[in-house]
């Protein structure tokens, strides 16, 4: 089978280009950058998703796409969001019309439905929200409505919502957390005793080869949003907590409530909005939002419509991700 995947150079597309490779398909990653992480098994493409007609182009003889780009942060200007999310989205299913393409993967995220709400055990039938407390969740729920729009009898579609996903190798969660506690700038939101679902990288993986060999243009998989997880969600700051002590980081001391989160998020956003800063604020009301907060999430719709279940438990995957750091730092 021949498979591209836009953005495969990231954390999750790196991971199923070499996982698809792994088991015989002829695998081609897409973006902006050269990857030389990948082996000449891998072929690269240099194109910018923003760019239809190079796209197009790209997508030629290819029979499946996995679209996973995506500006990784919650801070920043909604026109980038926008081209990247909405402009490039819609640029990758004009492509997949124009050449042909019979599937197409999108990597969408639970936080298309987060509010400021807890979501508990909640299924694919909670709507979106009348608003969003940053760009990120916005566009991406724009590009995933577009998705499941334009699954029809020549395109099969199916979008697919990770949530934190995790392990050896990430470069946003754990390293993040870990930069934090170094500098003894942790802090708890909330109570403590928020549950939150998680996702180990394999896992991730999995699920998406399995959306895709189970969809087709019939079936119970195309034109729907599935959310995928470990299966069992965990207290987050307990988590948190467990992860410090294993890599023999300063604990979290200090904690601030989430109305106070919430209101220093509303604050800083105000001040690097006016003075245009680029760099993400210490704090937003979506950050704060996220770490005190219960978002957990039903994936028995996944598990009966194309066989999904984790492949690695969160216990090993757990030991797995101290033992990487514990190699990168040695």
């Amino acid at each position: 089978m021949k498979v591209l995947i836009t953005g495969g150079g990231g954390f999750l597309g790196s991971h199923l280009a070499r996982r698809l490779l792994g088991r015989g398909d002829n695998v081609t990653v897409l973006g902006r950058s050269t990857y030389p992480q990948f082996d000449k098994s891998i072929h690269c493409v240099q194109v910018d998703i923003c760019d239809r007609d190079a796209l197009t182009r790209a997508l030629k003889g290819q029979e499946v796409v996995f679209h996973m780009v995506a500006i990784p942060s919650i801070w920043g200007d909604y026109n980038d969001f926008y081209q990247t999310d909405v402009v490039g989205t819609n640029n990758v299913i004009a492509a997949c019309r124009a050449q042909s393409v019979k599937k197409l993967i999108h990597t969408s995220s639970p936080s298309v439905i987060f509010g400021q709400e807890d979501l508990e055990g909640v299924d694919e039938s909670v709507p979106y929200p009348k608003a969003y407390l940053c760009h990120y969740p916005k566009t991406k729920a724009m590009a995933e409505q577009q998705v499941i729009q334009a699954n029809g009898s020549m395109l099969a579609t199916v979008c697919l919502r990770p949530h934190l996903i995790w392990g050896p190798g990430d470069p946003h969660l754990v390293p993040r957390l870990i930069e934090r506690a170094r500098r003894k700038k942790l802090l708890r939101v909330g109570s403590g005793t928020n549950r939150v679902d998680m996702v180990y990288i394999d896992n991730a993986v999995e699920a998406h080869v399995q959306a895709c060999d189970r969809l087709g243009l019939e079936g119970d998989v195309a034109g729907n949003c599935y959310f995928v997880s470990d299966g069992k969600p965990v207290v987050l700051w307990d988590w948190i907590t467990d992860v410090l002590k294993k890599l023999d980081l300063p604990p979290v001391e200090r904690s601030v409530s989430f109305k106070t989160a919430t209101l220093l998020g509303a604050l800083l956003e105000g001040i690097y909005g006016l003075l245009r800063v680029k760099k993400e604020p210490p704090m937003t009301r979506f950050l704060a939002a996220q770490l005190a907060t219960s978002h957990y999430f039903n994936i028995s719709r996944a598990r009966k419509d194309f066989g999904y279940s984790p492949v690695v438990s969160s216990e090993e995957g757990m030991d797995r991700l101290v033992k990487y750091f514990i190699r990168q730092e040695g």
